[in-house]
């Protein structure tokens, strides 16, 4: 079985969960998805499928958006595959995706394409290089709209020039109990980057997760875009590093961190909500050496596998959310016993 990206923990996973590299592109002499006709959405996806390898080692699965239930498409999301408002697509939307789910492309979403890669921990310049390579495997039969002034076309302007959108997934639990999320919000935003909630834009932040990418697409090179980044999540992590060596001190870290572990070992009922901050707890005294019962991947698997449209797609059924509670305080409880 093919271990996914989401169940690993990689470079620096102490404070960054995940890295993801985003390329929007279109093809010449084809309205944008929002303008475009039927015949026209099934030109494009019939061409990208075909250039997908489709069997034997690498293969690419290739799903019609209308194939797939909404739970489906809805664990998806929680996994980081595509975005919610592809979710809610369907008609003349497709999607490739690779065995370990770590390069996924969303076909008529916003743009034409939108090649996506994941990986563990920090790892900027790896999820470039998989997503630059499909991205030239796909021009090379395709050809993208590209301007020597603007570089490439996109349907929203804030995405003209590289199209690239760089991000990190955060573990910030020091530097939310310090209060200074705002105010390193707004530090940021001058450096041409933005912080989000857990899904990107619109959401909400839950068991400290926090989204960090680039805004600036025009007058930058990938590299540069690359590089900024990596230099601010350096800052970031050795300021999340800082506040947990602080916090280290109090008595009550290491009550906490137990705690959080006895209830998610105990609980019958577990509401989304509660899972995310306890498990946030747990996971910060796994990173801090506290507790050693339990590793990150476990933690990162979990995070994943106990969101509400996985639970529902394990049980093959639309649940209640009381069903809900029980069915992830179950699962956590087994997991956590284990410790694996």
């Amino acid at each position: 079985m093919t271990t996914k990206w989401y169940q690993q923990s990689g470079t620096d996973g102490d404070v960054v969960v995940s890295t993801r590299i985003r390329l929007a592109r279109n093809l010449n002499h084809m309205p944008f998805p929002s303008s475009m006709t039927a015949e026209q959405r099934e030109e494009i996806i019939r061409p990208i499928f075909e250039a997908f390898p489709q069997d034997g080692t690498g293969a690419f699965q290739c799903m019609r958006m209308t194939d797939l239930s909404p739970l489906e498409a809805l664990s998806m999301v929680e996994r980081h595959l595509i975005s919610p408002a592809f979710a809610s697509q369907d008609e003349g939307t497709a999607l490739l995706l690779s065995p370990d789910e770590s390069v996924s492309v969303m076909i008529n979403e916003e743009d034409h394409i939108r090649i996506q890669a994941m990986c563990a921990g920090l790892a900027l310049d790896e999820a470039f290089r998989a997503a630059n390579c499909w991205d030239d495997f796909l021009d090379s039969r395709l050809h993208f709209a590209f301007d020597d002034r603007l570089g490439y076309l996109t349907q929203c302007p804030t995405n003209l020039g590289t199209g690239m959108r760089a991000s990190v997934m955060l573990h910030l639990p020091a530097l939310q109990e310090k209060g200074v999320i705002q105010q390193l919000a707004n530090t940021v935003s001058k450096l041409g980057l933005t912080i989000r909630g857990m899904y990107g834009e619109g959401s909400r932040p839950e068991g400290a997760m926090y989204q960090l990418s680039n805004q600036v697409t025009l007058g930058i090179t990938e590299q540069e875009a690359i590089e900024n980044l990596k230099s601010i999540v350096a800052q970031i992590i050795k300021e999340e590093r800082q506040y947990r060596e602080q916090l280290r001190q109090s008595p009550s870290l290491e009550d906490r961190v137990y705690r959080s572990l006895g209830v998610l070992q105990n609980a019958r009922l577990l509401t989304g909500k509660e899972f995310m901050t306890l498990i946030s707890h747990v996971r910060m005294g796994v990173s801090m050496n506290v507790l050693d019962t339990v590793d990150l991947n476990c933690i990162s698997s979990l995070m994943v596998d106990a969101q509400p449209a996985a639970l529902m797609r394990q049980a093959g059924e639309k649940l209640e959310p009381a069903e809900r509670d029980a069915r992830r305080a179950a699962l956590v409880r087994d997991r956590l016993t284990k410790g694996a």
